[in-house]
Parts: structure tokens; C-alpha cells; sequence
């Protein structure tokens, strides 16, 4: 199963680069949008608890992860400002994420649905105000010094390593994400030790999502140019 989890990491991570790509040729436009995708997705399917090999995390790790390559690559391609752009894209996304949501599962549902669809429907599609706090509260404190970390580093290797930049940002910065929101949304609730269980467990894995979107980066600054110096053609 590990397997197939690591072959789900590279697809994301490869769907991300390959719009950063396209964004690089087109428009920042179009990773911003895939950006504010992944944060809504993620938000809705946060609540299913899964296994990774020997920890227990949200499954969607990967795909809230992988946001955190997107605002490296904004940062390299078109600057802290961009990056901070689709940032608050992706803030403003989920709270539009909640109103709508929250407002179908008030909404009663057609005399002919058949009741227990209903129900799981609200279950499923239903928010714990307390984890949506937290899980706001965390995105912007973490996805903002992400962007602060990733032009610190930058300014300190003097546009050198990048390799640097993309891990020292992302890693401090998912360590941020985690504690933060783990302790908002299950302090009081959970026992300590499963609150610091569920902490490191996935901190370890977005560790390791962090190291496998390293090369993802090269190739996306690599292929960005060989395309955009291709297609520089007249306008018709």
C-alpha cells in the first residue's frame, strides 16, 4: 500500500508542476486556481482519517501538501506578491467552500430522497465549526510564512540553492500547519498523547512529501523555460 500512496504523491505533485508550467507560458492565473482547488478539496475530505504505513492521518495530506510546492514555484516564477495572491485565493475559496456547503446541508432535501442519503450526505458534508476555525487559522499562518520563508532563504543564498529555499520553507512551515492546527481543532478533546501522536505522524509524512517535491521543482523551472522560449511566436 506505501506503493501506491508514493505513486499518488508523484501524480499530484506532477499534476502541480505540470500547471505551474502552463501558468508560467499562459498565466499565474491557472495555478492559483489549481492551488485554491486542492486547499477546498483537501478542507472537504479532511475529516476521513486514514493510514499511512504506521501513522494515522487525514487523507487529505497529500493533497494539502502538495499546495506548499505550488507557493514555491509561485514564489520562483512570479514573485512573493503572486505567492501571497494565491494565498488568499485559496483563503477566500474555502470560506465561499463552507457558506455553500453549510447552506445544502440546512437546505431539506425533496420529500422523494430516500432519508438515509440525507443523512449520510449532511454527515459527510456536515463542518465542526472548531475544526474549520482551525484548519483557517493554520492555512494562513502557515501558507504566509511559507512565502516569507521562501524569500528569506532566497535573499540569504543570494538566489542560490534552490533545493534550500524549497525545504527550509516548506518543512518549518508544515511543522507550523500541523501543531497549530491539531492543537485548535483537538485540544480539550483528545488526550495529549494522541494529540502529540497525531502530530508527528503527520508531520513525518508531509517530511516526506516535502523531500519527494524537491526534484518536481527543477523540473518545472527546467521545462517552463525550454517551452516559453519555444513558443515565443509573433501574434497572429
Amino acid at each position: 500500500m506505501i506503493e501506491i500512496l508514493i505513486v499518488w504523491i508523484l501524480i499530484t505533485l506532477g499534476v502541480v508542476t505540470f500547471s505551474a508550467i502552463l501558468a508560467r507560458i499562459y498565466s499565474v492565473e491557472i495555478v492559483i486556481g489549481v492551488f485554491a482547488s486542492l486547499t477546498v478539496v483537501a478542507n472537504i475530505i479532511a475529516f476521513k482519517l486514514v493510514n499511512f504505513g504506521p501513522f494515522v492521518v487525514p487523507s487529505a495530506v497529500i493533497a494539502y501538501a502538495s499546495t506548499f510546492l505550488i507557493t514555491d514555484i509561485v514564489s520562483e516564477f512570479f514573485g512573493k506578491k503572486e505567492a501571497r495572491k494565491a494565498v488568499w485565493a485559496g483563503f477566500i475559496a474555502n470560506i465561499v467552500m463552507v457558506m455553500v456547503v453549510s447552506m445544502a446541508v440546512q437546505w431539506p432535501a425533496a420529500p422523494f430522497v430516500d432519508q438515509k442519503a440525507v443523512e449520510a450526505f449532511n454527515t459527510v458534508m456536515g463542518f465542526a465549526p472548531r475544526v474549520v476555525l482551525a484548519s483557517m487559522v493554520a492555512f494562513l499562518l502557515s501558507q504566509h510564512h511559507d512565502v516569507w520563508a521562501f524569500h528569506f532563504w532566497k535573499k540569504m543564498t543570494r538566489g542560490k540553492h534552490l533545493w534550500l529555499r524549497n525545504n527550509a520553507s516548506t518543512m518549518v512551515s508544515q511543522l507550523f500547519d500541523t501543531i497549530i492546527f491539531i492543537s485548535l481543532a483537538f485540544y480539550g478533546i483528545m488526550p495529549g498523547n494522541v494529540i502529540l501522536q497525531l502530530i508527528m505522524g503527520q508531520y513525518v509524512i508531509k517530511i516526506l512529501i516535502a523531500i519527494l517535491d524537491t526534484p518536481f521543482i527543477y523540473i518545472a523551472i527546467k521545462l517552463a523555460g525550454i517551452i516559453s522560449s519555444k513558443t515565443q511566436v509573433a501574434p497572429e
